[in-house]
């Protein structure tokens, strides 16, 4: 029976535990998993906190359904009957800027009746499409990408704070290439974003006739997914379904080579020995781990850096509220001068995450524009993001619930180069058989992206066993 090792039990881990056991009772392979979790606690950065008839979420709130990954785990789980889509006002999303909250134009009629963005930096936007396309297949960051194909404006007001939003991250040192593939690959293909938008909507409109179903013509959209007591029923539902053993507060301090399999010894003593180990921890507690074990490997994926997030919930009586709160909330572009990234109205999202009669707000903080907000203490903190709705949404009332939760590394960032870093990660796995690595730090940040790369991994291992015979 062959020895599989898993590190981390977030996500990624949960569901490669899952996927492997699967695949091998498909293929009546015997395999022996053990996952094995630093943590007290299972689900990583999924986490739903209830507090006081409010429902906060430490880290992510939900995923897409445009992709087909998680929807796919959750049948396989038998929970899909328990998945709760955002509120249909949820599609509403506000960018804040000049003192005011914009609506985000979803269409062209919206987009010229916008007051977000000048007349000349409507102009130089649609002036997109006579820009020659940029086709050497060489990474740039998302501000170079921006200024050069939308303008200064579009990227101030636009590009830079959907980085920030989605990313916390900084939109001059972020690649296009890993954080956008889709965005690099309609210019490539059709010249433009215009034009590509162009060419896709005939598309789509000549597949609706004939009765396919169709994705949106701008590219990946969807409807925020999550279930009744918050996203970590996921986690918490893959972890029940994994045969093998789990181990909580089983943090690995090395992995080493033993016996053509590896080694993985134990924070405060002790050892497991693997023929397979699957990383899905964080990339900087890979690089610890991996000391002794290959010092490339460990240089190439110690240099993904992470940015600090502090995600501050506070409650309020709706009546404290002027602010309709009609819609998903607001970002804001880091010229505004104010402390936090921008703001979800949690509630209107999802209206059972609040009390009735009440609203919960959940503001980030810090993000690779601001990493020193990780060190100011709380009280700053909520003073600082109390300043900041008052200015985006005029509320003045003190909060009736706060809580302030610290991601000191909290979301991997793809800067220019990470195509090529996970290129020679890959090529030096070669000469390390039987080591994998899935997570976020690699080849996406979402959950959509944490399911399917726990699903190629579990593949890749069993063509491994496979091939041994």
């Amino acid at each position: 029976m062959t020895r599989i090792a898993i590190i981390g039990a977030g996500l990624s881990g949960l569901t490669t535990a899952f996927a492997l056991e699967q695949r091998a009772r498909a293929a009546d392979l015997d395999i022996d998993i053990v996952v094995l979790e630093k943590k007290d606690r299972l689900g990583g950065k999924i986490w739903s906190i209830k507090d006081e008839g409010f429902l906060c979420e430490w880290g992510p709130n939900g995923f897409l359904d445009s992709k087909p990954w998680t929807l796919e785990l959750c049948d396989q789980l038998g929970i899909r009957e328990r998945l709760l889509r955002s509120d249909d006002n949820a599609r509403k999303r506000y960018i804040f800027s000049e003192g005011v909250l914009h609506r985000l134009p979803e269409n062209g009629s919206m987009f010229l009746r916008s007051k977000l963005i000048s007349w000349p930096g409507k102009l130089r936007l649609s002036g997109e499409m006579f820009i020659a396309p940029k086709r050497d297949g060489e990474d740039e960051t998302l501000a170079d990408f921006g200024r050069r194909r939308l303008g200064a404006e579009a990227l101030d007001k636009l590009i830079a704070p959907m980085v920030s939003g989605i990313f916390a991250g900084d939109p001059e040192t972020m690649s296009l290439k890993s954080c956008f593939p889709r965005i690099q690959q309609l210019e490539e293909e059709h010249g433009g974003l215009i034009k590509a938008m162009i060419k896709l909507a005939k598309q789509k409109k000549k597949e609706i006739r004939e009765g396919k179903q169709v994705a949106s013509a701008a590219g990946p959209g969807g409807v925020l997914t999550s279930f009744h007591d918050g996203i970590q029923e996921l986690t918490d539902s893959t972890a029940t379904k994994v045969r093998g053993e789990i181990r909580k507060a089983a943090g690995i301090e090395r992995i080493l080579r033993k016996n053509g399999g590896f080694e993985l010894r134990f924070e405060g003593g002790g050892t497991l020995d693997a023929e397979i180990v699957i990383s899905a921890a964080p990339a900087h507690a890979l690089a610890e781990m991996t000391q002794g074990l290959d010092d490339d490997l460990t240089e190439l994926v110690n240099e993904i850096p992470y940015a600090p997030m502090n995600v501050i919930c506070f409650g309020y009586e709706r009546e404290k509220i002027v602010h309709s709160l009609d819609g998903f909330g607001y970002l804001i572009p880091r010229k505004e001068g104010c402390s936090s990234l921008g703001t979800l109205w949690d509630s209107s999202i999802f209206p059972n995450r609040a009390p009735e009669g009440k609203v919960l707000l959940r503001s980030m903080m810090g993000g690779a524009t601001n990493p020193g907000a990780i060190e100011l203490s709380d009280a700053e903190v909520r003073a600082r993001t109390l300043a900041d709705l008052n200015a985006t949404m005029g509320i003045s009332a003190e909060p009736d619930f706060v809580r302030i939760f610290r991601h000191p590394q909290a979301i991997p960032q793809y800067v220019v180069g990470h195509a090529k870093r996970l290129a020679a990660v890959d090529e030096k796995l070669q000469s390390l058989p039987g080591l994998y690595l899935t997570g976020n730090a690699f080849y996406g940040i979402g959950l959509n992206d944490c399911v399917h790369a726990s699903r190629q991994v579990a593949e890749r291992v069993m063509q491994a066993l496979a091939a041994r015979g």
